[in-house]
């Protein structure tokens, strides 16, 4: 089987945790020996997110007065370039020797005058209590929304249109390489007006429609989305919340999910689903095994006639 698995950027780094090298180091090992038993049995494609690494990054640039802070494009393939060295040295430590994993950066075009510029729903960077939120952004520069019992700051999240360096990704999976790619949605770049030139914007792409789109254009059997959470709950936080075991795109869209959070991940598994006809699974990052093997997760499914 071909698969993509995308690993969330809160579970690489989760809630309440210190947002350290070594936390997140912690985290990846523990995928990593669930991706490399899936490595050995079938094609891989591991794709991340970057929420609370590029949000950090953010506030780190911003200490440093002396010069302007770099633009999210760059911080975005920073922060592609640091998790997909972890991934790549973890999950390379426990494949044999002559086994190949490589790390691709990703650039992703997206529509300059896509609505989410106006309208900023991506979450990074730490969550805060709202002491925190307002000391961090006393400038009034950042938009921050809430989420949960606490608040973050939101960034726009254009849609991917298309994956710039597919064709390496399948020149690598040919030939028995476990690929990592569009980590953190990819690096956001956008033509030029009246030119075939490509740019970087200030945007982070959700990486689970990109991995969507990438899962589509690679003919993946199946795409695993891996987070901090069972599965997909209706009544999320509610008396009566429930994680759905199986469901259908249809089931699903006629929910409603939280923007920045679950929607995406939703959206995403529904449209591989719809698109190709296969499998998604949404589930927690120390299962992945099981979400494969249908045990574990929200298994996503077409809707039967």
């Amino acid at each position: 089987m071909k698969i993509v698995v995308a690993l969330g950027g809160n579970a690489l780094l989760k809630r309440g945790q210190v947002l350290s090298a070594q936390n997140q180091l912690e985290n990846i090992r523990c995928a990593a020996v669930q991706l490399a038993r899936l490595a050995q049995e079938h094609k891989l494609v591991i794709t991340h997110g970057n929420g609370p690494q590029v949000g950090l990054l953010a506030l780190q640039g911003a200490a440093y007065g002396a010069v302007p802070p770099y633009p999210m494009d760059v911080l975005g393939a920073e922060t592609e370039g640091m998790i997909g060295y972890q991934l790549e040295q973890e999950v390379a430590n426990l494949l044999p020797a002559e086994r190949t994993v490589a790390t691709l950066l990703t650039r992703v075009e997206v529509d300059p005058n896509d609505p989410a510029f106006t309208h900023p729903t991506k979450p990074i960077g730490p969550v805060y209590t709202r002491e925190q939120a307002d000391h961090v952004n006393a400038d009034g520069q950042w938009i921050i929304t809430a989420e949960g019992t606490g608040f973050r700051r939101v960034v726009a999240s254009p849609q991917p249109l298309s994956i710039l360096g597919l064709e390496p990704i399948c020149w690598l999976l040919e030939r028995g390489a476990v690929v990592i790619a569009a980590g953190g949605g990819g690096i956001p770049v956008a033509r030029i007006s009246g030119s075939r030139k490509l740019q970087g914007i200030e945007a982070v792409i959700d990486k689970d429609l990109c991995s969507s789109l990438l899962a589509k254009n690679l003919d993946a059997d199946c795409l695993i989305i891996a987070t901090d959470i069972e599965g997909v709950y209706l009544d999320w936080q509610q008396p009566n919340q429930r994680v759905l075991k199986s469901a259908s795109p249809r089931l699903l869209c006629a929910e409603s999910f939280a923007t920045g959070s679950m929607a995406p991940k939703v959206q995403a598994a529904c449209q591989f689903v719809q698109a190709t006809g296969k499998r998604a699974v949404i589930g927690m990052l120390d299962q992945i095994e099981e979400m494969l093997a249908g045990t574990s997760g929200t298994q996503i499914t077409p809707d039967l006639a």
